[in-house]
């Protein structure tokens, strides 16, 4: 009897753990989940690449430092678009206004390619835009451009490839441009999915966001006590304000 009522018990605890759901990696984000940077207006946001003797920054350590040595002072910095094996930008890069890469429309593998991708870009004027690459246009408006993929938040709508509940998960970081124009900058502080991600920027407000990179994000934001300044990319973005 007693053996009955044991085998009983665990065979009751079994089926409520199968009863029970799956634990996301991290469902719902919020702020505290992330590394945001949203900028005030007073600074400038830039894109970087390489230096002054035209040789790849690499790391946010050499992007402050370079900074540092233009008078300028770093307030904000993340990796800013996937990249080859030479640290060269995968798709289009405009920097000053000048074309240095030019668009990429081709097909392929891996996140880059998992369409639609994008591209974010920053304006004469300082105004920040994140579309589709499909919907990009060449304009002399144009002052700094990044392309990578996937898009997050396509049109109001979360990317249609992601999964809600993938166990799939890396520490990742994206931009999206909020209701009011501003530009939004995250980083999650620990792994998360595609799609928890991608909600973050929707949850927002955010119509289009894009997907920076995973694994390898890095960011700098002192305010938050938060100094990343390794890393090895290609392209950055970077936030800078008078010395």
């Amino acid at each position: 009897m007693h053996l009955f009522c044991k085998i009983r018990i665990i065979s009751l605890l079994s089926l409520l753990i199968l009863l029970l759901p799956a634990t996301p990696l991290l469902a719902q984000l919020s702020d505290k989940d992330m590394v945001v940077y949203t900028p005030s207006g007073k600074e400038k946001v830039q894109l970087f690449w390489r230096d002054e003797q035209d040789k790849v920054l690499g790391s946010l350590a050499r992007l402050l430092a370079f900074t540092g040595r233009k008078k300028q002072k770093l307030v904000f910095a993340m990796n800013g678009g996937m990249y080859m094996e030479d640290r060269a930008p995968l798709g289009l890069f405009i920097q000053e206004g000048k074309l240095l890469r030019k668009l990429n429309r081709a097909k392929g593998y891996g996140n880059f390619y998992l369409m639609p991708n994008g591209v974010f870009y920053i304006t004469n004027d300082g105004k920040g835009a994140v579309c589709q690459t499909g919907a990009f246009r060449m304009s002399k408006n144009i002052r700094y451009a990044t392309q990578s993929g996937p898009m997050l938040v396509v049109d109001g709508k979360i990317h249609e490839a992601f999964k809600k509940g993938s166990t799939n998960g890396n520490v990742r970081n994206g931009v999206g441009i909020l209701p009011d124009g501003r530009m939004l900058f995250a980083m999650s502080r620990k792994e998360v999915n595609l799609y928890d991600f991608a909600e973050y920027f929707k949850n927002k407000g955010c119509k289009n966001a894009l997907f920076l990179d995973g694994f390898v994000s890095r960011t700098y934001l002192p305010a938050a006590n938060w100094k990343q300044l390794d890393g090895w990319f290609g392209v950055m973005i970077g936030a800078v304000v008078a010395n």
